[in-house]
């Protein structure tokens, strides 16, 4: 995401990343890992939170390239590899790959498909993509399974009643299962698997969590209106996730997508 710059970038990994993203990177790291891999391409790889994953359990000489249009957000991946590692890092765009025809054999892409043309960017994993290779990504579900989002934007309109700032509605808009599969169908691909994904969290820390989705990319939408002291819209989120869901930890439900399928 373009909007996951500076302190964004390195509030989303600190805050959010191990309890979003860890579980799941987890998983789509060791699914990847399932088949004999030699070329692997992450696509929005943001912090680096699946490469680090994919990193950890790919074979030794397979080569790992990993892609995101934020800069800022690999400035925060780059730290978390040492320089032997077989990691390259390119600032790139999903629906333009700078890659070859047929370079990869497994494409990788966690909660980015949701932000940019799914029509494009099939059609460009496929290119890239060799014989045989298999094409993993994972989208949120609705927002009825993720209050993450849902609680966020119920918060969000109490203070912007009239224009709540929407960009957490964003991640939750792919969740229609229908859809996606189609795509994939126009642009190539075939044996799809879907599965859903229920996990449920311990979060010790409520509050720095919430922190953490206020400065996402929604902090721009806050800072545009100019009316709201952003740590108000905080204190009000941690006070609706814990009447919902508790505290010390906070049990907080979510809940994902994950599309398998390959290129004939």
């Amino acid at each position: 995401m373009a909007g996951y710059v500076g302190d964004v970038a390195i509030a989303y990994d600190r805050d959010l990343g191990h309890v979003l993203f860890e579980q799941y990177a987890s998983d789509i790291a060791r699914r990847t890992a399932g088949k004999p891999v030699r070329d692997v391409l992450e696509v929005a790889s943001g912090t680096g939170i699946v490469t680090r994953q994919l990193r950890n359990v790919l074979p030794g000489d397979a080569q790992l390239t990993a892609i995101d249009i934020s800069d800022s957000m690999m400035e925060v991946a780059r730290t978390k590899f040492l320089p032997h590692e077989q990691v390259t890092f390119q600032v790139a765009n999903a629906v333009a790959l700078p890659f070859d025809d047929r370079a990869f054999d497994t494409v990788v892409c966690q909660f980015g498909v949701m932000f940019f043309d799914k029509d494009k960017a099939f059609q460009e994993t496929h290119r890239v993509l060799r014989q045989g290779g298999r094409y993993l990504f994972s989208v949120w579900d609705s927002r009825d399974y993720n209050p993450y989002a849902s609680l966020t934007f119920e918060v969000m309109k109490q203070f912007f009643p009239s224009d709540p700032p929407r960009f957490l509605e964003s991640t939750v808009s792919s969740f229609e299962i229908d859809p996606v599969k189609e795509r994939l169908i126009r642009a190539g691909f075939e044996q799809i698997s879907i599965s859903v994904q229920r996990r449920i969290y311990d979060i010790p820390d409520i509050r720095a969590f919430a922190r953490g989705l206020i400065f996402s990319p929604i902090i721009n939408e806050i800072r545009e209106r100019g009316e709201v002291d952003p740590d108000d819209i905080v204190e009000a989120l941690v006070k609706i996730f814990i009447g919902e869901y508790g505290s010390n930890p906070t049990r907080f439900p979510m809940q994902a997508i994950l599309f398998e399928t390959e290129k004939p």
